[in-house]
């Protein structure tokens, strides 16, 4: 009796260990190891997520590709000028010497250039070819070519270069006004004349103005990096992170003249327009709305109950101007251009500087507290909507090739009148030491409005009894001759 019931207990304890086990392995088993894979899941899949940003946060990817895109499609720009000679002074040759010998030595100066397109376009800025008498690019793959410039514009410093060659390697257009705070960006160059040279940082600012350009219609509106730039950087790329060009290098910060930790490049918005214009008319078609302006700053917000310290402030009205016939005044606060917001007067000069004259434009602005917006049409500084052209007539006076006056020659100088000197050989000119780039505003004592008049007044190069006019650096020259 005892036996079978001890039996019957131990198969009753196996019966409900079988149970026990079966529900455990059902519903409870199962249950934890389906979480404990979703969170083993869970957890490999972010750090393999977190080691993919930190890669591409060091450029072992995309900067390796944007590189690998860019790098020949950047050249070294070498240029060479006469710099020195001027009209001879046997007496103060005889008392200096040397310090003041009128004999002209070369200077060579570099930077860099970027190919925009495969027949040989090649931008640069204006400040790396300014005055050069000749122009060489080197190219990546050691080839070097004369350049010839097509135009220039130093109101943005930009500069177009043309070398003879097909198929180049050159770097596509980005969109300079999609870069965003804290974006990779690779300077592309040749720092002290070394080739090829690529370095990477991230964007730290926009719409920067240093007040590094002169000239009334001077367009400032920098992307800051710290990409490091040094001397020779000047007109190379700055790229993204897909290898296209979003602007152009142009200036940094430093009490030492080389990198600092701040650089900068002209927005590709600007550059494109400014290029466009040079290849299609020689000549910078420059848009104007006819106003004066300056930062609105925190008193002015107290003043106009402004929410914030934002808007460029009109502070005068060009008279007949654009903005004058769309009825905006002074003290009106500009806030937008065509939809897109503006905070300083360097970002409204980059807006501006995209369009043509003739383009008509919308601007937003405050008055009273109140938004309002007014279409206008842009004009030129001329004051209407006619296209501007360069003056290619030229003409070969006593051993000089002279052109007319282009607009841009006009304002960075402040003439009325004159023409350019854009080579020079052998003959008089040379001898008296006029140098490419020179202004000639008067030949015996008569004002010069083309080659033609030099020609004339002289007598068919007969007589030179004066000449008068402005060096390219600004400074006035005058010589008198004897009868």
């Amino acid at each position: 009796m005892k036996a079978k019931n001890l039996i019957g207990s131990l198969l009753m304890a196996v019966i409900g260990s079988v149970i026990t086990l079966l529900v455990y392995t059902k519903f409870f088993q199962k249950e934890i190891q389906v979480v404990s894979q979703d969170s083993t899941a869970a957890e490999v899949q972010n750090a393999r997520a977190l080691m993919t940003s930190f890669q591409m946060q060091e450029g072992q990817v995309d900067f390796t590709y944007a590189a690998e895109q860019t790098v020949h499609g950047v050249v070294h720009v070498h240029t060479k000028k006469m710099m020195g000679g001027y009209a001879q002074n046997p007496i103060m040759e005889w008392f200096y010497g040397d310090r003041y010998s009128s004999r002209p030595r070369e200077v060579s100066g570099y930077g860099s250039g970027v190919i925009i397109s495969a027949d040989g376009y090649i931008i640069t800025n204006d400040h790396v070819i300014d005055d050069a008498d000749e122009v060489e690019v080197k190219l990546n793959d050691n080839r070097t070519l004369q350049a010839k410039v097509i135009g220039r514009d130093p109101s943005t410093d930009i500069a177009l270069l043309k070398v003879q060659a097909d198929n180049l390697p050159y770097i596509k257009y980005g969109d300079s006004e999609q870069l965003k705070l804290g974006e990779w960006v690779l300077a592309v160059g040749n720092p002290f004349n070394l080739t090829s040279t690529v370095t990477a940082g991230i964007v730290s600012a926009k719409g920067r103005s240093l007040g590094l350009l002169e000239g009334d219609y001077r367009i400032e509106s920098f992307i800051q990096t710290d990409a490091a730039l040094n001397m020779g950087n000047s007109g190379g790329a700055l790229v993204n992170t897909k290898g296209l060009l979003v602007g152009i290098t142009s200036a940094i910060i430093s009490p030492s003249g080389a990198y600092a930790g701040n650089s900068f490049a002209i927005p590709i918005t600007i550059v494109r327009k400014v290029v466009d214009d040079l290849r299609q008319f020689g000549e910078v078609q420059r848009a104007i709305i006819g106003v004066n302006i300056r930062d609105v700053n925190s008193d002015d917000a107290d003043k106009y109950n402004l929410d914030k310290v934002r808007g460029v402030m009109i502070t005068g009205i060009v008279e007949n101007g654009s903005a004058e016939e769309a009825g905006l005044k002074a003290n009106d606060i500009i806030i937008g251009f065509d939809g897109v917001p503006v905070y300083t007067t360097a970002e409204l000069q980059e807006q501006v500087g995209k369009h043509r004259p003739g383009d008509k434009s919308r601007v937003t602005y405050l008055r009273g507290g109140k938004e309002a917006t007014v279409n206008v049409t842009l004009k030129n500084v001329a004051g209407d909507t006619s296209v501007v052209t360069a003056q290619t007539g030229s003409e070969v006076v006593f051993g000089a090739r002279l052109t007319g006056l282009s607009s841009s020659d006009r304002n960075t100088l402040d003439v009325e009148y004159g023409v350019k000197v854009t080579e020079v050989n052998d003959g008089k000119f040379k001898d008296l030491g006029i140098r490419k780039g020179y202004i000639i505003l008067n030949v015996n004592g008569k004002k010069v409005n083309s080659p033609g008049d030099i020609r004339q007044f002289t007598n068919n190069e007969s007589s030179l009894k004066s000449i008068g006019g402005v060096q390219a650096d600004g400074t006035i020259f005058s010589y008198q001759f004897g009868n």
